[in-house]
């Protein structure tokens, strides 16, 4: 009887794992559930040395959690876990999750494993010293890499006994609390100086047939070595290199998965400024490589990007697929990271946001990211409530790229930088605008949610928006000297138009329900022309709109 009653304890401890974080689909987006509840991770990532002390994580999570985040990404060090081969050390993982919990904070760990920024700078200097039972990476040229090779399998089987020795002591300490709501698998993983290994081990595979799963996946009917099937440049070689990163991760992420099954995502650094395979991190879960990817490690459930460099929409768009939940572990921490963060919300049915060293940002930083959070925070049960119903939409203007045209049925909204407005000095003194930003949700027909910082958005018809007559206006907010036209009205009118009912600023309450605070007319909504939200504020508004 008592072994009875056991074994069904076990199943329900089994069953409570499983179902305390997971990933599931709403329409077209997934959301990540944690305790039954989908959450928005509105996050920000310690900078990487600081958490190696209970002293510095304890200051740096209270610094987070006065920041307004939620979460914080947090590395977990194989050289701390593991300082002596087959001794484990999870005092500093355990004061993560006993502070976070003291913050009401939840964690995301990053193994900082094998590699970390391609390098295998974490690795326990037991596997550093010991070049013969764990080889190094070498360039085309036999120069030697401080990157151990992936196609060792004495590095395969340490880093992973490390990695489930990691997930077996989170599953003992966490399962009922689920502090720890995921697992981030190395940390920006790629080859650099070269585009793959060129060590004897990564030869030998090399010169071996591409296997046939891979060839399936990309729809290849040739077959043969990777140079006949390939090629032998650069792009190439960043094709066979990323295959065996994937599949290396992917025996940590199965074995991890099946001690304690939580969602695991792969972070990638990006292909920018017209690098070429080895002058990047290479072979990482680039946008171009994901097929290869999602090929050869099928456990893990994301690939990620991180983004610091210019054209943020542009990176976004690579990692937009149906097949890859779209999730930000690191973005250049800026005073523009807010208004990131509601494009990214708004344009994507993202996971999360999340600046990268927002522990060493400075104030000016933090409170722009704290405003912007602490909308997003209210928006969360509206924002989760129409995620994957193509019913939102996100805004991100600068000085060069001022406007967007949305268009939602018959309803045309023409969205622009706050600055493209005459009458703030600021738009014409010469001084360079900050980014604008928000998000759109439609709520009902003509009804619609706006959420930024710096935004305006004029509502029309389609028909009307055909027949518009636009013109210049001057700062007091008629035609400037008569205007310039760049379209002719029609001589009739046909169609209707759209009009704003009313324009008010709301709050909004855990259950997703509107609180008003003020109406917005008048000067406020230029007499129903448009709904709008100036630079520096962050801001609700609630929209109605009829017709005419």
């Amino acid at each position: 009887m008592n072994k009875i009653v056991l074994s069904f304890l076990a199943l329900l401890c089994c069953i409570n794992i499983q179902a305390g974080v997971k990933l599931q689909k709403q329409g077209s987006a997934t959301q990540l559930v944690v305790n039954d509840k989908p959450m928005l991770l509105l996050a920000g990532e310690l900078s990487n040395s600081a958490a190696t002390s209970p002293a510095d994580i304890r200051k740096a999570l209270k610094q987070m959690k006065n920041s307004g985040v939620n979460s914080v990404f947090v590395p977990a060090y194989w050289e701390f876990v593991e300082p002596n081969e087959g001794k484990y050390d999870f005092a500093l993982v355990d004061s993560v999750i006993t502070t976070a919990r003291k913050h009401d904070l939840k964690i995301v760990f990053l193994w900082f494993g094998a590699w970390k920024n391609s390098m295998s700078c974490y690795a326990p200097l037991w596997v550093k010293e010991n070049t013969k039972r764990f080889p190094r990476s070498l360039t085309e040229n036999s120069k030697p890499l401080e990157i151990c090779t992936a196609f060792s399998d004495n590095l395969l089987q340490a880093d992973k006994r490390a990695f489930c020795e990691l997930m077996k002591h989170i599953k003992a300490v966490d399962s009922q609390e689920n502090t720890v709501i995921m697992m981030q698998v190395e940390n920006e993983i790629g080859m650099l100086e070269s585009a793959r290994d060129h060590s004897s081990l990564a030869e030998k595979a090399y010169r071996q047939p591409v296997p046939a799963p891979l060839l399936k996946a990309l729809k290849l009917k040739k077959k043969g070595t990777w140079a006949e099937v390939f090629g032998t440049d650069r792009y190439a070689d960043e094709k066979f290199q990323a295959y065996y990163y994937a599949k290396y991760v992917e025996q940590l992420a199965s074995a991890g998965k099946a001690i304690y099954n939580i969602p695991m995502y792969v972070n990638a650094a990006m292909n920018s400024r017209g690098r070429k395979p080895g002058e990047y991190p290479s072979a990482g879960p680039l946008a171009h490589l994901i097929d290869i990817w999602k090929c050869g490690a099928p456990s893990i459930d994301i690939f990620a990007p991180d983004i610091y460099d210019t054209g943020y929409k542009g990176w976004v768009e690579k990692y937009k697929r149906a097949d890859n939940p779209f999730f930000t572990p690191e973005v250049k921490c800026d005073a523009n990271s807010g208004v990131k963060a509601y494009y990214t919300f708004g344009e994507t049915d993202a996971i999360s946001f999340s600046p990268f060293a927002l522990d060493e940002a400075n104030y000016k930083v933090k409170n722009s990211l704290r405003r912007s959070y602490k909308v997003i925070v209210q928006l969360s049960p509206i924002l989760l409530q129409h995620q994957g119903k193509g019913k939102n939409w996100g805004l991100l203007f600068d000085q060069e790229d001022k406007e967007r045209i949305i268009e939602d049925g018959d309803i045309t909204m023409t969205c622009r930088h706050f600055f493209t407005l005459p009458w703030d000095p600021r738009a014409t003194d010469g001084s360079k605008w900050p980014e604008g930003g928000g998000l759109i949700v439609k709520l009902a027909k003509n009804e619609y949610i706006i959420a930024g910082n710096g935004i305006v958005v004029v509502f029309q018809s389609k028909t009307e928006k055909a027949q518009a007559e636009e013109k210049k206006l001057g700062e007091d907010g008629f035609v400037d000297n008569g205007g310039t036209e760049t379209k002719k009205q029609a001589t009739t009118f046909k169609g209707k138009r759209i009009g704003i009912g009313y324009v008010d600023q709301v709050e909004v309450d855990k259950n997703g329900k509107l609180q008003f605070i003020r109406r917005d007319n008048g000067d406020q909504d230029h007499q129903g022309r448009h709904a709008r939200i100036s630079c520096g504020d962050n801001k609700i508004l609630h929209i109605k709109l009829y017709e005419y």
